[in-house]
């Protein structure tokens, strides 16, 4: 019996001011556990093969696609988010993983 997929963030970011970001790094965590999401990549050395990448991959994992979602839509992530935005340009995408 295989359990449903589980959801992920993976997202690419280019952060502007290191000192400000760390702000939203100290509230995101209240989104990520109330959503049981877990750090599987946080910014890691990182080497871009093929294509463009911003400098910072980060990858979420959540135990759903809708856990995943609703963490994003959350009111203490958007709070995260208000602090983010104006230090940082991100591309993220959530996405369903695979059950195989």
């Amino acid at each position: 019996m295989s359990s449903a997929p589980k959801g992920y963030w993976i997202g690419h970011v280019t952060v502007d001011d290191p000192q400000a970001y760390q702000a939203y790094r100290a509230a995101n965590a209240a989104a990520f556990a109330k959503y049981d999401g877990k750090f599987l990549v946080r910014g890691g050395d990182q080497e871009v093969v093929e294509g463009t990448l911003r400098p910072r991959a980060v990858v979420i994992e959540f135990p759903s696609l809708q856990a995943a979602q609703d963490c994003y839509a959350s009111p203490e992530y958007q709070a995260a988010l208000a602090l983010r935005q104006p230090v940082s340009i991100a591309d993220l995408c959530i996405v369903e993983g695979w059950s195989g």
